[in-house]
């Protein structure tokens, strides 16, 4: 009999929890919001648990949506906690010197950056972190990040995903600019480089013209883990073409499975197999001794969410639409205004609302938690029992933890539901490699300038 199919586990970590109520939750620190032990404390658990990676999320605003909406809606936007208040490289960096093996991942949008400066900055973590770092690459849906970049309008769906497929390609050439073993540092001969082992890359596309090469050394890992969340067909092309882990957000087993099959059957045109892509679906988790007991957790953070704020959270999901026009307590609309963010979140949204009849009031109650992902309860043995019929049944590779509040439900997590997973023989009981590409199974990419590939 083979040996069981290990998975993979990332969290996302936000200051107090995913749920928009966790910072009410009693437990939680929303105080300790820019303490740095704070999060070492959280991630530390996590390594102690043996997850892959941490992932801290990235925005450059405040807040989502329209100035417009924003000042309509203050109130509401006063409800809730920022999802993020520290700069993530900063924070990353300071957090890989009291972790020793968890990956650290963030995001670095492709709309608002130039390839040479994240080229630059995730190098930099790979070697600071000595090959634990990982890039969320986004195309930035939020019309905020627009004003704050001289921006009336946000950029067009399509071109927004033009630009970040150029984008990654001269920051793949940017990394792969100084070979390995370019730099001899011979004392000797005085002789510190090697300049057949450099390279000018010399770009010039319809986006951007960049010469190189990049000053820093070739990472550690090659290139840091790329990590995409994107759902839509240009966003899964390119999660088919450039991708090592992708997040995304199914509701059901059907979905998932759909999903799976659908991103890594897009590899083989790419002449990439789908081992070298990690599907990773987003679930909050709640866990207890007992069902009843993660029940009553689910319910208690669900009844943090002012109603105010679950219609501005709910309204700017579904595509900036006045939800307070509508009965809290019926149905969702049949009709709705086009999308002007994310349209595969938003698709997520409306069929869990439609599946389950959910009025207004259920629905904003259920994405508060999860933002369109999968929200769980039960006991250790109840959550491991989803977890393995999605990975065998070929749904996931494994998931994206998202704890609805912090720091207690990473620790129920890692004190109740890891040693399951650990005695059904599908995760590790201690890490293995030194890099996150080893922890993840993904292979040390190719240099693709040098002259004579090994």
């Amino acid at each position: 009999m083979g040996a069981k199919r290990q998975i993979n586990l990332g969290f996302l970590f936000q200051i107090s929890g995913v749920h928009y109520g966790g910072w009410r939750y009693p437990t939680a620190v929303p105080d300790r919001a820019t303490d740095i032990n704070y999060y070492a404390e959280v991630v530390r658990t996590a390594e102690r648990g043996k997850f892959d990676f941490c992932f801290l999320a990235d925005s450059i605003a405040a807040y989502e949506g329209s100035a417009e909406k924003q000042d309509r809606s203050k109130d509401a936007l006063m409800s809730a906690e920022p999802k993020r208040l520290l700069e993530p490289f900063t924070m990353l960096s300071a957090l890989a010197m009291v972790t020793e093996h968890i990956g650290l991942v963030t995001t670095a949008t492709t709309t608002y950056n130039e390839p040479y400066n994240i080229a630059r900055l995730f190098a930099s973590l790979d070697h600071i972190t000595q090959g634990r770092s990982g890039w969320n690459v986004v195309t930035s849906a939020n019309l905020a990040e627009a004003h704050n970049f001289g921006r009336d309008q946000h950029v067009e769906h399509g071109d927004r995903y033009a630009r970040a497929e150029e984008f990654i390609d001269v920051t793949f050439k940017l990394w792969d600019s100084i070979e390995d073993g370019a730099y001899i540092r011979d004392k000797i001969t005085g002789q510190y480089g090697l300049g057949e082992k450099i390279h000018f890359i010399n770009h010039v596309g319809e986006h951007f013209r960049v010469r190189g090469p990049l000053n820093v050394p070739r990472p550690p890992q090659g290139r840091p883990v790329i990590v995409q969340a994107g759902s839509s067909h240009p966003g899964k092309e390119l999660a088919a073409r450039t991708a090592e882990v992708v997040f995304t957000a199914q509701q059901t087993l059907a979905e998932g499975k759909a999903f799976y099959s659908d991103v890594k059957g897009r590899m083989a045109k790419y002449g990439r197999t789908p081992d070298c892509l990690k599907i990773l679906p987003g679930v909050v988790v709640y866990v207890a001794e007992s069902e009843s007991e993660a029940k009553a957790k689910y319910d208690a953070v669900n009844s943090l969410v002012p109603p105010e704020f679950g219609l501005f959270m709910l309204s700017d999901l579904l595509g900036e639409i006045d939800l307070k026009q509508f009965d809290i307590d019926g149905p969702l609309p049949l009709e709705l205004p086009e999308a002007k963010g994310s349209q595969s979140r938003r698709d997520v949204i409306i069929n869990l609302a439609r599946r389950e009849n959910l009025s207004i009031r259920q629905l904003y109650q259920r994405i508060s938690g999860a933002s369109g992902h999968r929200s769980i309860w039960g006991t250790p043995a109840q959550i491991a029992d989803q977890f393995e019929e999605w990975v065998s049944e070929g749904a996931a590779d494994g998931f994206n933890i998202l704890p609805p509040y912090l720091p207690d439900s990473m620790t129920e997590f890692v004190d109740l539901v890891i040693p399951e997973l650990q005695r059904r023989g599908i995760f590790r009981t201690e890490y293995e490699g030194s890099s996150l590409r080893d922890r993840l199974g993904l292979p040390r990419p190719q240099n693709l300038l040098t002259k004579s590939p090994k």
